[in-house]
């Protein structure tokens, strides 16, 4: 299954000022708090892990009560596998700014990924309902994506049409909705989603694996070929290749 759809939740806010030999004054400590953030982000990436705790912990140590500093100080902890320290930090965020939609849906998120199911779609849908928050089929999807990882279909589909009735077409969601309708056994359905997905956006290794599976449940061994001929010719190294190379489906 496809995973959430998070944009750069922090991207914005991690865009601080960095420190210039040619500044006439050394940055303020909320300033030099942000850079240490922006830092251990970059850092995490690079799995270099120690370095971005390292950083992490001193822009703590410079501004706490920085929501930029605490949605990247619960990047960092979840990416050390120290779920119960990045939690602390995604509530603080929201703690600091009760309306951030960037802190509604990173806790969001992490609830998600960390067995919370239900607790993680009030926070998209909260974030969803944000006047401040520009995508709300994003969020809608998230909890869409939640619900099914959750195994409440029937949830998913109403978020995820919830998704499209802001913004039609939505790719996402509807590839999101190809999936659930082939979970729920409705192969054309399926195959119709699919369809309006791949006429809007480039096809990738996931995409291309879930036509397959649509058209073996179809019925419709030619067209499953065709799928697994571009799976295997346009993304050769892709875990979905892989796993159709082994006899499996990818599901």
């Amino acid at each position: 299954m496809r995973g959430l759809v998070l944009p750069c939740l922090l991207a914005a806010a991690l865009l601080a000022s960095e420190a210039s030999g040619q500044a006439a004054n050394p940055p303020s400590l909320e300033d030099a708090a942000r850079i240490n953030a922006r830092l251990a982000v970059e850092y995490m990436r690079r799995n270099e892990m120690q370095v971005a705790r390292d950083k992490i912990e001193r822009a703590l140590q410079q501004n706490a009560r920085d929501i930029t500093v605490q949605l990247s100080a619960g990047l960092v902890y979840e990416q050390l596998r120290d779920a119960r320290t990045a939690e602390k930090h995604y509530r603080q965020a929201l703690r600091i700014q009760s309306d951030s939609p960037q802190a509604q849906n990173s806790l969001g998120a992490f609830l998600c990924r960390n067995g919370n199911a239900e607790e993680g779609q009030r926070m998209f849908l909260a974030a969803a309902g944000n006047p401040l928050y520009r995508t709300p089929e994003v969020a809608y999807t998230n909890a869409g994506v939640c619900a099914r990882g959750a195994g409440r279909l029937d949830r998913a589909e109403e978020l995820f049409r919830q998704a499209l009735a802001q913004r039609t077409p939505y790719a996402e969601a509807l590839v999101q909705m190809a999936g659930v309708s082939l979970e729920r056994q409705q192969p054309l359905q399926a195959r119709a989603f699919l369809e309006r997905y791949l006429g809007m956006t480039k096809a990738d290794a996931p995409a291309l694996m879930l036509g397959y599976r649509i058209e073996l449940a179809a019925g419709d061994a030619s067209a499953a070929a065709v799928f697994a001929s571009r799976l295997r010719s346009e993304f050769s190294e892709s875990t979905e290749a892989r796993a159709l190379d082994r006899g499996g489906s990818g599901s």
